[in-house]
């Protein structure tokens, strides 16, 4: 990481340093003190004693290898051949070595798409929860985010194939699923959008017909990402079956069949997409191709749901990291960027649109590890958590994304005119952050999700309020009058989700019903974790993000009115610095 410029000589002799100081070299595990006191909070102590080392090795590689491997895979696309080199009809797809190298480290030396699924992962003994494993998800796609799809559809693959597979088909493709030997992993792959419907997935076309114990597919899959998975989870739709999502059944389709030869299937095309460069997708043309039927075949959609569910999360965790690494970014030019004889970082404005930046960065990590730890307890078992999750993942996925594509163009700005030149990764980032508010569904989508389905149909936001309520109920060292403000905000943003859920008229609000739970949520665990932290070190700072979500989220305001810029600049003095800040400094910017 550059030092700060200490004068106008010193800047002068290092014109590049000046122009361009960016993230090269840095851990982003060591730059992030935010990542560990949050896993210190949700994680046992003797698993975050274990997992940080590895944490900091990844931060490092992050940082450092792994990004440039990034650039170079961004920039080599995968290339689909059609034939072999003796002229026979056997696909491929050629990738970059550097795409490779991404590979090993993230399924081969880390194993990040088995820690959830498979024992024994860096020498642990057991599983790892989702918060542990997401820790790693969002280290590793700071630097790369195309191979996150992949990384995710694979875990994906093996939890369905697990939980609802016959003993047969998880004895033969399981293990392969969860493998970190390089030579026996087995990618999966999940294809499920087609041409007539996206999101509305009963509209599929996709036949399937039974052939002895196994089915024959027909049909196209539009949007395939991993094109070249080994296995692969799909839906389609068995001869004779009802329309609609309830006609549906899931299947695993193997790339290669018993023979060694390619199954009855073709990628038509690789997609030339905006980001998310390195990873290949495509069009599929089934053309009989042998499948299994996985589970019931009249709850396929309902199964495919917990994979799309799981995605949803990754999808939260993954924009987050991007969001984090455009916020470092957007830190090291603020700190050492000279302009008219000021840092950055020194000027009103510039600090002001770094709180920007920062506040949204933290809103979607507290909550991806609100969800995730929800998904932890719902997986134990626990229904409040369940119900808790049911409205939090959709929540998470709306808001989270489509911030990210703000905090990266903002990031991009911050960094000015090369920010645009695609040697740095601001430009990379921005291209790929697009991709999260449209991969497993949508905002108008997910937004419904959550209104109709969590608050409407399941009543999902009682748990929610009863779990934030029991956080401020535990933060008893912040201040009273705060967690009155915080608790009276949750009981508005609840109702209000009630009573847009409540009349098929009021769908257009199901958007900003959405935001505001999601703010009202973040806005409360940054505030219980403020509590929590400085418990455990005396700084209690993420309290004020808690003030500043209400100020910047959830407040219109007279817009002609002026910001009391002493209290701004106290607050941002103490966030972008690293100093801590106890209980009784906080409250006192909290009252003013």
């Amino acid at each position: 990481m550059h030092q700060p410029i200490k004068d106008e000589t010193t800047a002068r002799a290092d014109r590049s340093e000046l122009l361009a100081p960016d993230t090269t070299g840095m851990n982003f595990y060591r730059a992030d003190p935010a990542l560990a006191d949050l896993l210190r909070i949700h994680l046992p102590d003797p698993l975050f004693r274990h997992i940080e080392p590895h944490l900091d090795r990844l931060g490092d590689l992050a940082g450092g290898h792994l990004d440039d491997c990034a650039r170079l895979a961004d920039r080599h696309v995968p290339v689909l051949h059609q034939r072999d080199k003796f002229g026979r009809d056997v696909q491929s797809i050629e990738y970059h070595p550097a795409y490779r190298e991404l590979e090993r480290v993230a399924f081969g030396e880390f194993g990040i798409h088995a820690m959830s699924i498979r024992k024994g992962i860096l020498g642990w003994p057991d599983k790892y929860p989702v918060v542990a494993k997401h820790a790693f998800t969002f280290l590793f796609n700071q630097a790369e985010f195309g191979l996150g799809c992949p990384i995710n559809v694979t875990d994906g693959c093996a939890k369905l194939l697990a939980n609802f597979g016959s003993e047969e088909l998880k004895a033969k493709y399981l293990d392969g699923l969860v493998q970190t030997d390089m030579s026996k992993l087995t990618q999966g792959g999940q294809f499920m959008t087609e041409k007539e419907g996206g999101s509305d997935v009963g509209t599929l076309t996709t036949t399937a017909v039974q052939e002895g114990d196994h089915w024959r597919l027909h049909g196209e899959k539009w949007f395939c990402s991993n094109a070249d998975a080994k296995v692969v989870m799909l839906l389609a739709r068995p001869q004779g079956a009802p329309a609609g999502t309830r006609g549906v059944g899931l299947f695993l389709m193997p790339r290669f069949l018993d023979d060694g030869s390619q199954n009855h299937y073709r990628i038509v095309r690789l997609k030339d997409k905006l980001g998310t460069r390195s990873m290949a997708s495509g069009e599929i043309k089934l053309e009989g191709a042998i499948a299994y039927a996985v589970g019931r075949l009249d709850r396929g959609f309902v199964q495919m749901a917990e994979m799309v569910n799981s995605s949803r999360l990754s999808n939260g965790v993954k924009s987050t990291a991007l969001m984090r690494r455009a916020c470092h970014d957007a830190m090291t030019v603020a700190k050492n960027r000279v302009v008219f004889g000021s840092r950055i970082i020194d000027l009103p404005l510039g600090r002001r649109q770094l709180m920007k930046i920062m506040l949204a960065t933290e809103q979607a990590l507290s909550m991806s590890f609100l969800t995730a730890d929800a998904l932890d307890r719902a997986e134990a078992g626990r229904q409040d958590a369940a119900a808790l999750l049911r409205i939090l993942t959709p929540t998470l996925k709306f808001r989270a994304t489509r911030d990210a594509r703000k905090v990266c163009g903002d990031a991009l700005e911050m960094r000015g005119g090369i920010g645009y030149i695609e040697e740095f990764a601001t430009a990379r980032l921005l291209r790929d952050a697009h991709l999260g508010s449209i991969w497993e569904g949508t905002g108008n989508i997910v937004a419904l999700d959550a209104l109709k389905r969590a608050v409407g149909r399941h009543g999902a936001e009682s748990a929610l309020s009863a779990d934030l309520h029991a956080r401020l109920g535990e933060a008893v060292a912040v201040p009273q009058a705060w967690r009155d403000r915080l608790r009276y905000l949750v009981d508005r943003a609840v109702g209000f989700a009630r009573e847009v859920a409540a009349c098929a008229d009021n769908e257009a609000e199901a958007r900003r019903a959405t935001s505001l739970l999601y703010h009202v949520a973040s806005a409360v665990a940054l505030a219980w974790e403020g509590a929590r932290i400085n418990d455990m070190r005396g700084d209690a700072r993420r309290l004020l993000l808690s003030r500043l979500v209400l100020d910047h989220r959830l407040s219109s305001g007279d817009p002609f009115r002026l910001t009391n810029n002493a209290t701004e600049s106290a607050i941002a003095g103490l966030l972008l610095g690293e100093r801590p800040a106890g209980m009784a400094e906080i409250g006192e910017l909290l009252a003013a």
